[in-house]
């Protein structure tokens, strides 16, 4: 692990870029060894993270842990001993969770069992078939075109059998047992914005909680297959996570530079929800907002009936929306430190906006006399009382009954630029006696 400055963003952009690239050639599913070296790796930075296999046949609400699959081979071969596709190349090559394989066959016959894209002839398209036995192979339309009949060696070295699911998390104690929860996923093979990410801008924010002298909440932090991952998570855990959970975020895609994106809860209006909203809109006001009726990760199952945590899904590209999405054009050049470091920024001010969302109350009737604290201007002027405009604004909503996010979204400011504030005035007594003008009213 390389020691970073987690308040130095670029040199968190360059730390997260280079983790992405050293877990982007593994072949990761929804089961397997890639998803054990994968965490693995993740552990080197997160040595608290506790590792959990679940074994095949499992019951988690209505779905069962499937079948463990690992390949260590694969390719077609022409007739003239020409490895015209092999998995050694890119692990795109074959669709994800085919059984084994080694025959030769037309081209005709083969040709049921490729896979490939006509709208972007470069490009090899991610295919995976959990739940039904299939086999195949992926690969660029352009080279599709090329293939002649003839005979083709086909082989897949790969096993299909029980074993188990892999799966880490983390809960980091907090001054109360309330929970925010942090979830990404592993299970991609090598794609790098819909895939790496998610886990290494988790793994940057991680290490920054770990470095606050305290925590107001506890944080859950889970590393999970997608669906079948988010879904064994919740049957283990779902009585605690619903009793304490009070904000959540899904982490994924979160590496390009293009716009940031933020979908919403079912619900929507959760904690969650006004947080990243409020966060987004003045980090990025371009971001786009969709409803949680375009939904697609692991919001799904968090959001569902019954489950209801308040969790949302804050992203740069949202999944499905840009052209290399599930594609080998999904790359390390698709993503860079500039956009994971962004990422890192925007996720970060939510967690500390969280963490500063109290509602506070004026202890004195009336405003209180900021000017002997040297809070406000001695000279009256007609535009003396602009430079602290936003500390009075925010003063006279302090009633006990507006938390902060509230206060920001209803001046127009960011909630950093409140909680700043909140902690200048709530060192200064009034009149000089032990109560702070403001105080902060537990809930």
């Amino acid at each position: 692990m390389t020691l970073v400055d987690l308040d130095d963003f670029d040199a968190v952009g360059q730390a997260a870029y280079a983790l992405a690239k050293r877990l982007f050639p593994i072949c990761r599913s929804i089961t397997g060894n890639g998803v054990r070296q994968t965490l693995a790796i993740v552990r080197e930075w997160l040595p608290e993270l506790n590792v959990h296999e679940v074994p095949t046949g499992t019951a988690a609400f209505d779905w069962e842990v499937p079948k463990e699959w690992n390949i260590r081979n694969a390719y077609v071969m022409d007739a003239a001993g020409n490895r015209i596709i092999d998995w050694k190349e890119h692990n795109l090559h074959v669709m994800g969770y085919s059984v084994r394989v080694d025959r030769e066959m037309t081209l005709e016959e083969l040709q049921e069992h490729l896979y490939s894209l006509p709208d972007q002839p470069d490009a090899i398209p991610y295919v995976t078939s959990y739940y039904a036995k299939r086999w195949g192979f992926c690969l660029t339309d352009n080279r599709r075109k090329q293939l002649r009949p003839g005979m083709y060696r086909v082989f897949i070295d790969s096993t299909l059998e029980p074993g188990s699911l892999t799966y880490a998390d983390l809960l980091l104690p907090g001054e109360s047992q309330e929970e925010v929860l942090l979830s990404t996923y592993l299970c991609h093979p090598s794609m790098a914005n819909n895939e790496l990410s998610g886990p290494v801008v988790t793994t940057m924010l991680v290490r920054w909680l770990l470095t606050l002298a305290k925590r107001r909440y506890s944080y859950r932090v889970v590393f999970v297959p997608e669906t079948i991952g988010s879904i064994v998570y919740l049957s283990r855990h779902l009585d605690e996570m619903k009793r304490n959970t009070v904000a959540g975020f899904n982490i994924s895609c979160v590496g390009d530079n293009r716009a940031y994106s933020l979908l919403h809860s079912r619900l929507g209006a959760t904690l969650a929800d006004r947080v990243a909203q409020c966060v987004l809109r003045h980090h990025c006001p371009d971001f786009v907002e969709y409803s949680f009726l375009a939904r697609g990760s692991d919001e799904r199952q968090y959001c569902s009936p019954g489950v209801d945590l308040p969790v949302v899904s804050v992203m740069r590209s949202k999944y499905g929306t840009y052209p290399e999405y599930h594609t080998s054009l999904d790359d390390l050049t698709l993503i860079s430190p500039e956009g994971l470091s962004g990422a890192y920024d925007v996720l970060r001010q939510c967690l500390a906006a969280l963490e500063g969302n109290y509602r506070y109350k004026v202890q004195c009737l009336c405003e209180p006399q900021l000017g002997r604290r040297g809070l406000y201007p001695t000279l009256s002027t007609r535009t003396s009382d602009t430079s602290v405009s936003t500390m009075m604004d925010f003063i006279a909503y302090c009633d006990g009954n507006h938390d902060v996010v509230e206060i920001a979204e209803k001046l127009g400011v960011p909630p950093h630029k409140l909680l700043a504030i909140a902690a200048t005035i709530g060192n200064m007594t009034d009149n000089g006696g032990p109560t702070p003008v403001l105080l902060p009213v537990r809930q």
